[in-house]
């Protein structure tokens, strides 16, 4: 049981901190101190829903039908591309945000939606959780499957929780404009990186 328990949060853990669309998503709405616990529970939600799958042996549904992958490439790719070039633009803007009111704009609304794109667009969420903890998950039986895939799921929950929390500690540096417009473009580049990795394959 332990053992499991462990290696459930080893290895999502380790899957889960990899710099991606949804933690650069995350730790920007964190720093603006808008909504960051509503969308870190989302988060931590729907990869404990997706890990619950994978060791439920969910899995094997994707890999059976790989239009359900090719769906979220391309819908996951296109969302990356706007939303990677709202942020570019964002890091040209003469208006920067500096105050509480302006850095807390976001509605609840647009928050949730935009966590709800980033999650579940992402093929990677479903190949990683769903997929690849699944198929780990099979070398333990009975109960030790449950603990395995319970150490996951609490990977998740600590990680995008620190991320969202810790991410007011960063503020003093972004009281500095320079520091968002280095952001923006840091996630800009994120996210256009990752939809070129979901379509080249595709192209090759």
């Amino acid at each position: 049981m332990q053992t499991a328990f462990i290696q459930g949060m080893g290895i999502g853990g380790s899957l889960i901190m990899a710099v991606g669309a949804q933690n650069a998503f995350v730790l920007k709405q964190g720093l603006k101190r808008s909504h960051s616990l509503p969308i870190a529970a989302i988060c931590s939600f729907i990869d404990a829903v997706m890990i619950t799958a994978g060791v439920a042996g969910l899995g094997h549904l994707i890999l059976a039908f790989p239009l359900i992958k090719d769906i979220a490439s391309f819908g996951g790719a296109l969302f990356l591309l706007i939303y990677g070039y709202g942020a570019l633009k964002s890091s040209f803007s003469e208006s920067r945000m500096e105050s509480d009111e302006t850095l807390a704009a976001d509605s609840l609304k647009k928050a949730i939606l935009t966590t709800l794109a980033i999650s579940l667009l992402n093929p990677h969420l479903y190949l990683d959780t769903v997929v690849l903890l699944g198929s780990i998950s099979v070398q333990f039986e009975g109960t030790d499957k449950q603990w395995f895939g319970a150490g996951a799921v609490l990977a998740s929950f600590v990680w995008f929780f620190s991320l969202s929390l810790g991410a007011k500690y960063l503020s003093p540096v972004f009281k500095k404009p320079k520091a968002w417009c280095y952001l923006d473009r840091f996630i800009c580049i994120t996210m256009w990186s990752i939809a070129a990795a979901l379509i080249y394959p595709y192209l090759a």
